[in-house]
C-alpha cells in the first residue's frame, strides 16, 4: 500500500469521525431541547407601547354620534333597531385620528355581545368601496365613518358561518373580501389571486380559543408585507403580501367597527407600538 494512499485513507477516517461527532452532538442537542421552551409573550407587557385610549374619553377618536361611548373604562359601540331605518344593517367605524402606521404591534381586548360583529381596522383609509353609492347615517353607513383596508375580524356567533370569522383577515370595502380565513397562511402577489400556502390548524377547532360574549386578547403584528393575527395567544391567520401596490401594504389609520343590529362591541386596553 502506497504512502499516499495511506495518508488519504487516514484523512477520510478523521473526517468521518469528525462528521459523526458533529452529527451526534446535534442529535443530543435536539433531544435535550424542550419544545415550546421560548418565553411566551406577556400580553400585559406595555414596554415601548403607547396607549391610544385614555380609558375615560373618546379623545382622538371620531365616529357616528349616538353610537359610541365610554363605559367602565372601555370604548363601547352599540346599535339597536330603533336607531335606524327599517331593514338597515349598520356597518360603521370609530376612527382613531391620533396616528398612522404601517409597521406596528397592536394589543387590545375586545368583546362582542347581543349579535352582529366587529373588527379592528389597520393600514386603512376613510371612504367607501369604489363604484358603490355612499350609505346614509340613518342606515349606519355614513361614508364619513366608513373605512377601507385590512381588518382583524371578530364576530358574535349569530350563525354557523359567523362562528368561523373571528381571527380571519378581511379586506374591508375593497371588493376582495376574506383574504386569509382563520387557520390559513396566505401568499399574495401582484396580479394574481391570493394563494393558500399552509394551514395553522382546523378553522372550526381554532374557534375553541374564542371567548364568545366575553373579553378576548387580540394582537396584530404587521411588518412589511407580513401580517399576523393572534387571538388569546393562538395564531389565527397569516398573510404574506408581496404586492407593493396592495391596499394591505400602506401606512394608514386604525379603527373599531360595529356591524349589525342589535350589537354591542367593547374595547379596552388599546396599546400600540409603532415601528414606522
Amino acid at each position: 500500500m502506497s504512502e499516499q494512499f495511506q495518508n488519504r485513507r487516514a484523512f477520510f477516517a478523521v473526517a468521518a469521525a469528525f462528521l459523526a461527532m458533529v452529527l451526534n452532538s446535534a442529535v443530543v442537542a435536539a433531544a435535550q431541547a424542550q419544545p415550546g421552551s421560548q418565553q411566551a409573550m406577556d400580553f400585559a407587557n406595555r414596554q415601548g407601547y403607547t396607549s391610544i385610549f385614555d380609558g375615560k374619553t373618546l379623545a382622538g377618536w371620531e365616529g357616528q354620534p349616538g353610537l359610541w361611548r365610554v363605559e367602565d373604562g372601555a370604548i363601547v359601540g352599540e346599535t339597536a333597531r330603533d336607531m335606524f331605518a327599517p331593514g338597515a344593517f349598520p356597518n360603521t367605524f370609530l376612527i382613531y385620528r391620533g396616528v398612522t402606521a404601517k409597521d406596528f404591534d397592536l394589543k387590545l381586548e375586545i368583546k362582542v355581545e347581543k349579535g352582529g360583529g366587529s373588527g379592528i381596522q389597520y393600514r386603512s383609509s376613510v371612504g367607501t368601496q369604489p363604484g358603490q353609492a355612499p350609505g346614509k347615517a340613518n342606515e349606519g353607513r355614513d361614508p364619513r365613518w366608513s373605512m377601507i383596508g385590512p381588518q382583524a375580524d371578530f364576530w358574535f356567533p349569530v350563525n354557523e358561518q359567523a362562528k368561523d370569522y373571528s381571527g380571519q383577515l378581511y379586506s374591508q370595502n375593497t371588493g376582495l373580501g376574506t383574504i386569509a380565513w382563520r387557520g390559513q397562511v396566505v401568499h399574495s402577489l401582484a396580479g394574481k389571486a391570493p394563494q393558500l400556502v399552509g394551514l395553522i390548524g382546523d378553522r372550526g377547532k381554532l374557534g375553541a380559543f374564542v371567548n364568545d360574549g366575553a373579553w378576548n386578547q387580540y394582537t396584530i403584528i404587521a411588518r412589511g408585507g407580513v401580517i399576523l393575527h393572534i387571538l388569546n395567544g393562538q395564531l389565527m391567520a397569516v398573510l404574506v403580501d408581496d404586492d407593493p401596490a396592495s391596499s394591505n401594504n400602506v401606512s394608514g389609520l386604525f379603527g373599531l367597527q360595529v356591524e349589525g343590529v342589535p350589537c354591542k362591541v367593547s374595547f379596552r386596553n388599546l396599546w400600540l407600538r409603532k415601528i414606522n
